[in-house]
């Protein structure tokens, strides 16, 4: 009988070889053992009984901006680590912009770390970023244990986060790529974007119209290429445009290095539905047509694109003005991607099994962290969330656990409630209410 401190049991355990009845056997903070359902309890193990409920892994989410220090009006780590752990996210990793200072040298990796210690509720781990003028901090910065760096290939919206041109892409990519690195990328070519129409104003269809699809189509085309080129490892970030595909599919088959995600707001909200003035549904690139969805989700079948990520960038409510053109762009979706996604998935015939290789699986892989995270298995961390898939419960913003509680999902109404969330076999969240924070700060050198 394996060592066991805590068994949890269920009749719906999704494991790497699908889901079935079983009792999961946990010591130290790591899953021992997944047993038949009625095997019996280890001496002296505390028995949870889940009944009906799904254990599955816990979310591992690779897109979030938190924004602290600099910018914890916006968010911080106390509340989105408390908005992840109520929404099944065990594991997240911040990005780069939007705290001040950015994740650009070792020393500001130190000042987010200190921020961080006390207030993680869930894991979190930390990207570098990669700007015109720090090439020579990208080793250093790997080598203090961020999981890759973030570029921008258009202007990012925040003055201390430059983008980088094709001459300086080349640079930074040539540099991860001499030392194995991984570069995730906001792919919209600045030239196609300033070719646009900019109305401004309140019209959504406007606002569309200034992010156009072939803006993705040509910056992905060019990372593709520098890619192929160079043998980097590159990551396209929040996919929104299906004309891209074909060509991911293609370089994909071809060898290249590259992985793409793409967000519950653009696989679950479509342009049609969203309402004039309303800049809670404003993002870059945008959220695009339903025609437009149904190919992501066709992508997200096939394995042109890797996993489903929040992107949470939030903001206070008065930079959401009904000026699209002038409003804060981001999503706020940390707490509710789970049932989000999960909502759309089974309406589109897709299973749990799925929504936890898109959502845990191959997010932890992206970060090199599927060792640890992303499935129930032995040696993996006893990261765990429970939900009761068939429940359904209706959006209100006020119940939402981050900071400013805007969001483009007010209303709707969602399956799938979390019931529990479980770090390292120990409970963080249960019906609402939350233990002191327990998270761990992840590095790179966390891999197995």
């Amino acid at each position: 009988m394996p060592d066991a401190e805590l068994v949890l049991r269920s009749t719906r355990v999704i494991t790497p070889d699908g889901t079935r009845a079983a009792s999961v056997t946990v010591a130290g903070g790591t899953i021992t053992a997944v047993l038949p359902y009625d095997a019996p309890l280890p001496m002296g193990a505390r028995l949870e009984d889940l009944g009906d409920d799904v254990l599955l892994p816990g979310l591992v989410d690779t897109h979030v901006h938190v924004n602290d220090p600099g910018r914890a009006e916006w968010e911080g780590f106390w509340t989105a680590t408390r908005a992840a752990a109520a929404g099944g996210i065990t594991t997240l990793i911040d990005m780069p912009l939007n705290s001040l200072p950015p994740t650009t040298t070792v020393e500001h990796l130190r000042t987010k770390r200190r921020v961080a210690a006390d207030k993680a509720h869930v894991d979190v781990g930390f990207w570098g970023g990669a700007l015109p003028d720090n090439v020579e901090d990208l080793r250093p910065l790997h080598e203090a244990g961020v999981f890759g760096f973030k570029a921008f290939l258009s202007p990012s919206g925040v003055d201390e986060f430059p983008h980088l041109d094709r001459e300086r892409l080349a640079r930074s990519l040539a540099e991860t790529a001499s030392f194995g690195g991984l570069l995730i990328v906001h792919a919209e070519d600045p030239h196609r974007l300033a070719a646009a129409p900019q109305h401004g104003g309140p019209k959504y269809a406007d606002f569309l119209a200034s992010r156009p699809r072939d803006a993705e189509d040509s910056a992905v085309a060019h990372l593709v290429e520098q890619a192929r080129r160079l043998d980097a490892r590159v990551h396209v970030l929040h996919l929104s445009s299906s004309d891209a595909l074909p060509l991911i599919a293609a370089a994909k088959a071809e060898g290249v290095r590259v992985t793409a995600e793409t967000c519950p707001h653009y696989l679950t909200l479509t342009a049609e539905e969203v309402p004039d003035g309303a800049s809670e549904f404003k993002c870059c690139p945008p959220i695009r047509e339903a025609a437009n969805q149904d190919l992501l989700w066709g992508a997200l079948a096939d394995g042109t694109i890797d996993c489903v990520v929040t992107d949470h960038s939030p903001s206070t409510a008065d930079l959401k003005t009904d000026d699209f053109s002038t409003a804060w762009g981001g999503i706020s979706g940390l707490q509710l991607s789970l049932p989000a996604v999960w909502t759309e998935a089974r309406r589109r015939g897709h299973g749990l099994e799925d929504v936890v290789r898109w959502m845990s699986a191959h997010t932890a892989r992206l970060a090199g962290l599927d060792g640890l995270k992303g499935a129930i298995a032995p040696g993996r961390d006893a990261d765990f969330a429970v939900l009761a898939p068939d429940e359904t419960f209706t959006v209100d913003p006020a119940a939402l656990q981050h900071r400013n509680r805007v969001t483009a999902y007010a209303g709707r109404t969602l399956y799938g409630v979390v019931r529990s969330t479980w770090l390292r076999g120990r409970r963080v969240v249960g019906d609402g209410e939350f233990t002191e924070p327990k998270g761990r700060l992840l590095t790179r050198s966390h891999q197995h």
